[in-house]
């Protein structure tokens, strides 16, 4: 990891940190959401059940939300544009967003994880740690998300138009509610390129069923893969982005 990134990176934690509504997001907005989410479902068998893919769900909402308004505002404000032609590489700048934006998305998912464990007294049945692992790569593929379709949005209400288009789908069609085996064959098909079918299986795996991260190897590659793609597209998009 170079030098640049590393400067980019601080400079968007600090960003972030000094932007009041941007923490409010971060911090309790998700709670209110998994309360909700939480004390709607009164069986303790059901929620155990429905909560890990509740909580995969709201990593990839949030880091969604979060990461694109936060990358487009640097754009909107010509931030970007002074970084594009100063000595950092495209791929500096990128990756700098990422691992700045990460922290926050991390806090954010260990927040929402610990809520869930201790206030709504949800069961889980891996260790600890493993179940972490896998709520991180969730937290970067948000971010990646996040960062790549802000460079096809010139506002932030434009960047929210596309939560319905590229987040609620995967809500529907993860098997968030419904097994994706129970679909009709065209949405079964989609939902094999979503990768929130795969954070959803995963984690489940994991709180669920009691397995390791060994045990879901094509969950954890497939989102590996999509994160490193998406971090690739976002390089190659940058440009024209913001420009845009």
């Amino acid at each position: 990891m170079s030098s640049n990134t590393l400067t980019v990176a601080r400079r968007v934690m600090l960003q972030v940190v000094l932007d009041r509504r941007t923490i409010a997001l971060i911090l309790i907005v998700p709670l209110v959401i998994a309360s909700i989410a939480g004390f709607s479902i009164p069986d303790k068998r059901t929620l155990d059940i429905f909560s890990p893919a509740i909580l995969a769900t709201l990593i990839l909402f949030f880091g969604f939300l979060i990461t694109g308004i936060s990358f487009l505002r640097e754009r909107t404000q010509g931030t970007l544009e002074r970084m594009l032609v100063s000595p950092l590489s495209r791929f500096d700048i990128v990756a700098g967003y990422l691992l700045g934006l990460l922290l926050f998305a991390l806090v954010q998912t260990l927040i929402m994880f610990f809520y869930m464990v201790y206030v709504l007294d949800i069961n889980y049945r891996r260790d600890l740690w493993q179940i972490l692992v896998f709520q991180v790569l969730m937290g970067i593929n948000a971010v990646c998300l996040g960062t790549f379709f802000s460079a096809f949005a010139r506002n932030e209400f434009q960047m929210v138009q596309f939560i319905p288009l590229i987040i609620v789908p995967q809500i529907f069609l993860s098997g968030l509610f419904i097994p994706t085996s129970q679909l009709p064959v065209v949405l079964e098909w989609i939902s094999k390129f979503l990768p929130l079918t795969y954070g959803v299986e995963g984690i489940r795996a994991l709180m669920v069923n009691g397995q390791s991260l060994l045990d879901i190897g094509k969950d954890i590659g497939v989102l590996v893969a999509y994160a490193a793609g998406l971090l690739v597209l976002a390089a190659l998009t940058l440009r024209r982005g913001a420009s845009g």
